[in-house]
């Protein structure tokens, strides 16, 4: 369970870190699963020139094209990925923000981030509420970090708080990034911080919290894995993609 305080963080900024939330063993366990999942390129992988984010290879055929940024379908590759998913521990904290009822999407997220280096790309600044289709934008993403991260090899980036802001049409791009060349965008920008992350350590962040990571500038790949939940009568809108596959129950 939180504490009053980390409960009232989440809430005012949109973000809290759970320290050490995973073992070093569970993470490397992990790690060593994701690398033989890349070498065998076990598909659904997306790969960096499917982002296309700026700076992205034009295509998969392109020289970087094929390095891949998240390994898809994450809860269904592996037990010990989906043990991990609904553990009893990080099932505590979610259903303490989300109350009872709550589930996990597969829909979204649902991956190991798998940021390389050479050609990964920055991500620009977004909600993924953006392209999300629920009653509310108001789910919770479980990101935990199998290494550590840090500004050098692209950890998140967050403006506390923004979860809440109202932001409007033209502050944004036509993939509904937040343009960063408006004056109005700056004040915004200008709160903007780093969450690094020790092994271990689990990232959870509102669906509307604005939030970018740089590029990976180090030699060694940068590895995350992300779910995300959301409450009982937040379903998912009929016939989108937030509601093409089943969702999973959390219990106690």
């Amino acid at each position: 369970m939180l504490t009053t305080a980390q409960r009232q963080a989440f809430h005012t900024l949109g973000y809290l870190v759970l320290p050490q939330l995973a073992t070093s063993a569970m993470c490397e366990e992990v790690i060593l699963f994701a690398q033989e999942q890349l070498a065998a390129q076990a598909q659904p992988i997306e790969y960096e020139a499917d982002t296309r984010y700026p700076g992205a290879p034009a295509s998969r055929d392109a020289e970087g094209g094929q390095t891949a940024r998240r390994l898809l379908q994450a809860y269904a590759r592996s037990s010990l990925l989906a043990d991990w998913a609904v553990n009893d521990q990080l099932t505590s904290v979610l259903l303490d923000l989300l109350g009872q009822g709550a589930m996990m999407s597969q829909a979204h997220h649902n991956c190991i981030m798998t940021k390389q280096p050479q050609y990964s790309t920055a991500t620009g600044w977004h909600r993924d509420s953006r392209y999300w289709h629920f009653q509310r934008p108001e789910l919770i993403s479980a990101w935990l970090a199998l290494r550590q991260e840090t500004v050098e090899n692209g950890c998140l980036l967050v403006i506390p708080g923004s979860h809440t802001s109202e932001i409007d049409a033209e502050q944004l791009d036509a993939a509904q990034f937040l343009r960063t060349d408006l004056p109005q965008n700056q004040a915004l920008l200008a709160q903007a911080i780093a969450v690094p992350l020790a092994q271990g350590d689990v990232l959870l962040f509102h669906s509307n919290l604005f939030h970018a990571a740089g590029r990976n500038q180090t030699t060694e790949t940068k590895l995350s894995m992300v779910f995300t939940y959301r409450d009982a009568d937040n379903i998912p809108k009929p016939g989108s993609r937030s509601a093409a596959l089943p969702e999973i129950a959390l219990s106690k």
